[in-house]
């Protein structure tokens, strides 16, 4: 037993600290060594690899026009944004899509809401601005949404909004910096996030029933605070 007892005291081995830490350490270099490593892709390679797509339908109401100004729609299209489009006469939709020539991969996205923003009845310069600003958003919304109306009320509160040969449109795109399309019962508004915000409130204060001369008065207000800001 003794015998025994001495050969077990002389394997044993002392585990410090540094006995610990380096198979860690190992490990960790093993690991960080192993981590694949993938360099940075250019935005010509990410193209190829996707192909994106856009679809945008036409009403009919919008076909005349759209032929008018084809070549004003998609000359910035093609030349600025380099992408490629044409129109579809079956199924009534204008279709964007990408190419090998394609440089920035958000520019479709860009070029489907300039042509809805045509297509929904804002002039081409107008909805160019779409293209050349980031900041520019466009909100729909329909008279319903704010106040629910049926019959003579709704167009009553139509012609509030439209006024005297769109006389209160127009006052409220100029102070608000901003441009709104009357389609029915439905609204369109362009214009930053901000802007589009006042100019939903001066809408709905009109289809409440708030007189226009009230309107106008804030308006001003509202304009004048914005040429102090810029």
């Amino acid at each position: 037993m003794s015998t025994n007892h001495n050969a077990m005291e002389e394997d044993e081995v002392v585990i410090s600290a540094n006995h610990l830490a380096a198979p860690a350490a190992t490990t960790a270099t093993e690991e960080t060594s192993d981590k694949p490593e993938f360099g940075p892709i250019s935005a010509k390679e990410l193209q190829e690899k996707r192909k994106e797509l856009r679809r945008i339908r036409v009403p009919p109401h919008r076909f005349s026009p759209l032929k008018r100004d084809w070549l004003k729609i998609y000359s910035p299209i093609v030349e600025h944004l380099q992408l490629q489009i044409r129109m579809n006469p079956k199924s009534r939709m204008i279709e964007i899509r990408t190419c090998e020539e394609t440089q920035d991969v958000g520019s479709v996205q860009k070029a489907a809401d300039f042509v809805r923003a045509y297509c929904l009845g804002f002039t081409v310069e107008d909805s160019l601005a779409l293209l050349r600003m980031d900041d520019l958003f466009l909100d729909s919304f329909e008279i319903k949404d704010i106040k629910t109306l049926n019959g003579d009320h709704l167009s009553r509160a139509i012609g509030r909004l439209a006024g005297k040969d769109g006389k209160t449109k127009y006052t409220i795109e100029n102070a608000t910096k901003t441009r709104i399309v009357l389609a029915d019962s439905k609204i369109h508004i362009l214009g930053t996030f901000q802007n589009i915000k006042i100019a939903k409130n001066a809408i709905s204060n009109l289809v409440m029933g708030s007189p226009p001369g009230k309107i106008y008065a804030n308006l001003r207000i509202i304009a004048s605070r914005m040429k102090g800001r810029f």
